[in-house]
């Protein structure tokens, strides 16, 4: 940042951010009816709006400081079972084979493969006939699909041994449409962002199909735990832990009390972190991930980091990164090694150290539990 932040600005930095990362910033500090910005220590440019972005306004929503993936997220299950289960690499392959079958990347490959949406989604609908044909035509067979870059389904090792699935996803090409659609119609603010009234239909509508793409999303996680499961029992006769799933989501946006009144609360690639508030932050496929739970912090807009945040462009990561050098920054973690070359850019030299995000927020929130990756399963 420069010497002098916008008043409306706090940030809990890592390193110092590039010079394309600070000016995202600021203009975001600047823009109309934007009455706080809150950075978290895994921000990183994306289009418009910056991952790792924090924003409350008055009256205005900015789809632009919620992404496309809205309702991207996390989940976290545990199993009655030692991380030793994954010890071998027998256990490993049969189990990433399996993950193959049955958690598609893409979309399920067939009628016989695809989920029904929940029961409860017959009384949830979105705002136009156009996104309710998209929502039929891809939602139904993506329900249970990971999706490609940093989405990934992941089998990991907690300090006492235990082992836990955490699964990182989020609403796939509804959420994609959804702000394809609003964007389109959405107005414009000085700074450039898209801008919708709230207090208008345009708003109401948009709300609307946020909540419905949340919802989808954290089905999405849901269906593909639940596929992990079943494959785990199937393959070694071991059982999750009953009560121990917990969900969290990392782009949406939220009317919140902060400072005394009603605001809207965006996040874009940030977790909720209010006091007492379980979430989960993942590093990269080769670093360690935490539970945490918020400690409530009134600057941050109650928020922490969505994960390690990437420190290096896609296509400079994989051109730095051979297949020989990934292998060596994943040892002894169980992968498909035959889609190494296409893995190259979500390599773990990719993105921040984790350990330093955690000790940059550290007033944000208070860890949980430590977990090391034991198996990574991913899409290219």
């Amino acid at each position: 940042m420069t010497s002098a932040l916008p008043e409306n600005l706090r940030a809990w930095p890592y390193e110092p951010p590039a010079r394309d990362v600070r000016l995202a910033i600021e203009r975001l500090a600047r823009t109309d009816d934007v009455m706080h910005v809150a950075i978290m220590p895994d921000v990183h440019l994306a289009n418009e709006v910056c991952i790792g972005s924090v924003v409350a306004t008055a009256a205005t929503l900015l789809p632009d400081a919620v992404g496309g993936d809205i309702g991207c997220g996390m989940a976290a299950v545990a199993f009655e079972a030692g991380a030793d289960l994954l010890a071998s690499e027998s256990n490993a392959m049969r189990l990433l084979g399996e993950l193959r079958r049955r958690v598609p990347t893409n979309r399920h490959r067939g009628p016989r493969d695809v989920r029904s949406l929940p029961d409860d989604f017959k009384h949830k609908s979105l705002s136009s006939p156009d996104l309710s044909n998209i929502a039929r035509r891809d939602g139904i067979v993506q329900l249970g699909t990971l999706g490609r870059g940093n989405h990934f389904l992941e089998f990991q090792s907690a300090a006492e041994g235990g082992l836990w699935l955490m699964v990182h996803s989020g609403s796939r090409a509804v959420g994609q449409a959804v702000r394809a659609w609003h964007v389109k119609r959405a107005a414009r603010t000085s700074t450039g962002l898209s801008r919708i009234s709230a207090d208008s239909h345009a708003g109401r509508a948009y709300l609307q199909d946020v909540a419905w793409s949340r919802a989808y999303a954290a089905a999405n996680r849901r269906a593909m735990i639940d596929a992990a499961v079943e494959a785990v029992r199937d393959l070694f006769g071991v059982r999750s832990v009953e009560g121990s799933f917990f969900d969290c989501d990392h782009n949406h946006v939220l009317t919140e009390l902060h400072f005394g009144q009603n605001v809207w609360v965006h996040r874009k690639g940030a977790m909720s972190a209010s006091e007492g508030e379980r979430g989960i932050i993942p590093g990269s496929m080769g670093d360690s991930s935490f539970h945490v739970v918020g400690r409530g912090e009134a600057s941050s807009l109650r928020s922490s980091s969505h994960g390690a945040g990437r420190a290096l462009p896609r296509g400079i990561a994989a051109s730095r990164t051979s297949t020989a050098e990934l292998h060596r920054q994943l040892r002894g973690i169980w992968f498909d090694q035959r889609m190494a070359a296409s893995l190259r850019d979500e390599s773990p030299a990719a993105y921040k150290q984790i350990a330093g995000v955690m000790r940059a927020q550290r007033d944000l929130t208070r860890i949980e539990r430590k977990l090391r990756p034991l198996l990574s399963y991913k899409g290219t």
